[in-house]
């Protein structure tokens, strides 16, 4: 059963691109944007990426902390911040455990083609690690993602 509004979210999410372990807890006193994406250099992924690393500064302001997630190895996250310049943590979730407990990865179509695949969806969390907000997958707007949280 996918998370909803009014849950907490889990204490641990993930290993970010540096192989650091990051906890709600690192974030005490702010407002959590975790983001799930479905692919590194992808151009909507790239779009929501730097809509959230342009609006950061005003998000910070805000009381928010921005982080991602993917599937795609802590590698590829490394050279997409390097690529793209972002200053918020990916969460390399290769193991799709965060995605499965968000809901966020299950059986896509493309072309009538299925696969399995991340649903982009985001979750606000407020400072006491409760889920406040869910941007659905047909809610987010890739090029204004920053604006939409604010």
């Amino acid at each position: 059963m996918a998370l909803q509004v009014g849950d907490k979210a889990p204490a641990v999410l993930g290993i970010n691109q540096e192989g650091k372990e990051i906890k709600l807890a690192d974030f005490n006193g702010k407002k959590v944007v975790l983001y799930f994406y479905p692919k590194d250099n992808t151009p909507g992924c790239t779009a929501q990426a730097c809509s959230l690393s342009d609006g950061y500064d005003d998000l910070r302001k805000a009381g928010y902390e921005v982080i991602g997630v993917s599937t795609d190895s802590a590698a590829s996250h490394q050279k997409f911040i390097t690529k793209q310049n972002l200053p918020f943590n990916l969460i390399a979730d290769t193991d799709k455990k965060l995605s499965e407990e968000f809901g966020t990865w299950g059986e896509k179509s493309m072309y009538g083609k299925k696969y399995m695949g991340t649903f982009r969806t985001t979750f606000i969390i407020d400072e006491t690690g409760t889920i406040i907000r869910i941007f659905l997958p047909k809610e987010v707007n890739t090029k204004d993602h920053a604006a939409q949280i604010l």
